[in-house]
């Protein structure tokens, strides 16, 4: 790994596909991020969880072909504790992306931050639907 005062902000996202695998639709995308150099993926990993609840990795060559250049992309952060804990979170009978990146675009700004003696104490992400109810709140206040 980098210089740990280097790495930008890390976020991590575990997305559901319900009832099937992940098309590939959204891989080019995500390549196009790695290739522009506003994020760094540290570790993609595919698992499912089946109807009685039991959960398995499904292999990069199990998916559809777009996904091969994420092939090794695997820091070695994730212990089966996670992947448990990822899983939890998803209905039987479903498959998920469990996704580490850096967000190397951001690595600037918090290393000034750092330098600066700033710390991070809390961080969130507003889901789109409690961001559109919101907008719409205000607007109808207006």
């Amino acid at each position: 790994m980098t210089d740990p005062d280097a790495i930008g902000p890390v976020d991590y996202v575990v997305i559901e596909w319900t009832g099937a695998q992940p098309t590939g639709e959204a891989a080019p995308l995500l390549l196009d991020l790695v290739d522009r150099g506003l994020v760094r993926i540290l570790d993609l990993v595919f698992i499912t969880k089946a109807d009685d609840g039991s959960i398995a990795a499904l292999e990069i060559g199990d998916l559809p072909a777009e996904f091969a250049q994420f092939e090794g992309a695997s820091s070695g952060l994730f212990s089966d504790e996670d992947l448990e804990d990822a899983a939890g979170v998803l209905e039987p009978g479903t498959s998920a992306a469990v996704l580490v990146w850096e967000n190397r675009w951001a690595a600037p700004f918090a290393q000034a931050l750092r330098r600066s003696g700033a710390q991070l104490v809390a961080s969130g992400r507003i889901p789109i639907v409690a961001l559109e109810a919101a907008l719409d709140a205000a607007e109808a206040a207006a």
